[in-house]
């Protein structure tokens, strides 16, 4: 709770996971004969951030790496298999235990004395991997050697092993992060999803940069080095200094999240419903504020004194403490602005609240830079005047319509029923239709200069307002509405729907699923989402809907969907044993949650998987991606395993 007020206090004053058919840890092997011997070197090439457990892991920890020698003729190993290339050995909080692992790649070898002239070595290798996010457990992986290479080298398991084999991962294991060099190995995001975040906050920043309380200070500045200095090469040096100080402060600002909370924080924190709830009012303060009904400032004292200090200062920390100077006088245009990016930023990867920054940072930057190096283009640049305000006005308009994202993700966590889909788009078409009539100057606000004719700019920005709250109006009756899916409720909430095609579960709880999946003779699809993730509303409307893929749910599988942030309680605590401790949940999410934890290794969402009426998984894991061909294969393959 204290890191939830913490975060939410910095994010005021401040203000896409485990891939399909990933395979992170692959394997090699080669023989090396002398003599009578033979020695056997396997090579595990890790991916960055991914680490493989070593041989020897103590009781209750994760599975170990094991080398199972099922086709041994003409040969007898000469000792144990050792590992040749180093390890780290910590005391993981998490399992209570201390463990041993391999990063960027481990080596193990196997001596064997050779006795007959025709000999073989058959081995399977079963293994473990984790990042920060999720874990991965490979299928075993085989090898053969010698003169009778070509031997089959199929494990011959115990029942309990092979029962281990086909159970997804123990507890995710997620190592606290200690240092900023961790940054590059600890992400799981694809970098398409990196590029998403940081577009995000370059259009971010330059939303920001044409506020009244940014724009004007852009001659202003760039004049006042030019002039500071006398010399137009030096001045044109510290206005670059500048926007590179602004930066700095921003992705500070992003790191220092991180490293405060974590990205398993972040993400949870992300999804919590208490926190959306003053997420929605921050923004609303916001939004009225940005209509004129007051102004949100920072106390003057905060700008004046570090602007006082600035003065007495030279060089570098000068002009650092003068663009901090303009991050604590563009907070009212920019707060809700860096909020809102860094809790989006948040549900991707530890670097997106990093890469979010630095994108906004750098688009509010650029123009300082710009305009120093060539200050004749100051003159071309629009005035201050009435423009900015309006400016501020549509960004009211704005910030209003993504508060209700926010108040949906409360609403849905606890099971309100307030704002349904029907409720959250007619409110949607609302707001964006005044902002229409806004920019045609039908509607003024208190700050507003008189509007004597409509620019092209703000009749080209009206026609995509009023078009895009037409756009809106089918999702009233149940269209999809794929491009507003990652904000409204999901399709399920719509009480009138006169469009067929969704695909809705057909059990919200795990053991009733694996029930109905045992009286179908169907595979069960277990849906692991939340009512705060973006992703999954995207894949729902994105995907499912497409024909192909809504026919193969339908006819193939028994779905259930589980939230992990839902806040309904239990009818009953839920007692487990987990790391040595026992614990309570009280609330269907936190059951869910433990069960995607525990059963699957993984807490990001969207996160699907595919078990059989056992409870086995069939195929790998998939997680978001907005190819729907891609989906119907993973589907299709699913099935013909299933039927094996």
């Amino acid at each position: 709770m204290k890191k939830t007020l913490l975060l939410a206090v910095l994010l005021s004053l401040s203000s896409i996971i485990f891939g399909q058919m990933m395979n992170p840890i692959k394997w090699e092997a080669k023989e090396t004969t002398k003599d009578n011997s033979v020695t056997i070197t396997y090579k595990a090439t890790i991916e960055d951030g991914w680490h493989l457990y070593g041989t020897d892991i103590p009781e209750g920890g994760p599975n170990a790496t094991t080398f199972t020698y099922n086709n041994l003729v003409g040969v007898e190993p000469i000792g144990e298999i050792k590992a040749v290339s180093p390890s780290v050995t910590k005391f993981e909080e998490m399992f209570g235990i201390e463990l041993t692992w391999f990063e960027k790649e481990a080596i193990f070898t196997q001596e064997f004395k050779i006795n007959e002239k025709e000999w073989g070595i058959g081995v399977n290798i079963s293994f473990m991997g984790c990042n920060d996010e999720t874990c991965y457990m490979g299928d075993p992986t085989g090898f053969s050697f010698g003169p009778l290479a070509n031997m089959p080298a199929k494990a011959e398991t115990s029942e309990q092993e092979d029962a281990e084999l086909t159970q997804a991962v123990n507890d995710l294991y997620t190592p606290v992060i200690d240092q900023l060099n961790e940054f590059g190995e600890k992400t799981t995001t694809s970098d398409s999803s990196l590029w998403t975040i940081f577009i995000l906050g370059l259009l971010g920043g330059l939303v920001a940069l044409f506020t009244p309380c940014v724009w004007p200070i852009i001659p202003m500045t760039v004049s006042f080095f030019l002039k500071r200095s006398g010399d137009k090469k030096k001045g044109r040096r510290d206005a670059f200094i500048y926007g590179l100080s602004i930066i700095i402060i921003y992705l500070v600002l992003g790191i220092a999240v991180t490293l405060i909370f974590g990205a398993a924080a972040l993400n949870e924190l992300a999804t919590n419903a208490i926190f959306n709830i003053f997420f929605f009012l921050l923004l609303v303060v916001f939004a009225v504020s940005f209509f004129g009904a007051f102004e949100i400032t920072l106390p003057a004292s905060w700008s004046s004194k570090m602007d006082a200090k600035a003065e007495s200062t030279t060089g570098f920390l000068s002009i650092l403490l003068m663009a901090f100077t303009l991050v604590l006088v563009s907070f009212s245009c920019t707060g809700p602005i860096i909020g809102t990016l860094l809790v989006e930023a948040a549900q991707g990867s530890i670097l997106g609240p990093a890469i979010g920054m630095f994108g906004f940072a750098l688009a509010l930057a650029l123009p300082f830079s710009i305009f120093a190096m060539f200050p004749s283009m100051l003159k071309s640049m629009p005035k201050s005047g009435g423009w900015l305000n309006s400016v501020k006005v549509v960004l009211g308009f704005l910030e209003l319509a993504l508060s209700l994202k926010f108040l949906s993700v409360a609403d849905l966590a606890y099971g309100w029923g307030i704002l349904d889909r029907e409720t959250f788009i007619v409110l949607w078409v609302v707001i964006f239709a005044l902002l229409g009539f806004y920019l045609l100057g039908k509607i003024t606000l208190p700050h507003d200069d008189k509007l004597e004719k409509v620019s092209v700019t703000r009749l080209m920005l009206a026609i995509i307002s009023f078009a895009y709250a037409i756009y809106l109006i089918p999702g009233l009756w149940g269209a999809p509405l794929r491009s507003t899916s990652a904000f409204a409720p999901p399709l399920s909430t719509q009480d009138f729907n006169l469009y067929n095609n969704e695909v809705h579960a057909n059990a919200t709880d795990y053991e009733i699923g694996m029930q109905m999946a045992k009286t179908q003779n169907k595979p069960l699809m277990v849906d692991f989402s939340g009512f705060g993730c973006v992703n999954c509303r995207k894949m729902e409307a994105a995907v499912w809907t497409n024909d192909e893929v809504a026919n193969l749910l339908r006819e193939n599988f028994v779905l259930v969907t589980l939230m992990v942030d839902d806040r309904t309680p239990l009818a009953e605590p839920f007692k487990v044993v987990e790391n040595g401790q026992e614990k309570i949940f009280t609330t269907v999410g936190e059951k869910n949650s433990y069960i995607q934890r525990h059963k699957f290794g993984s807490n990001a969402q969207p996160f699907y998987v595919i078990v059989d009426t056992e409870g086995n998984p069939v195929t790998h894991s998939y997680a978001f991606d907005e190819d729907p061909e891609k989906f119907a294969e993973y589907l299709k393959n699913a099935i013909k395993e299933f039927d094996k």
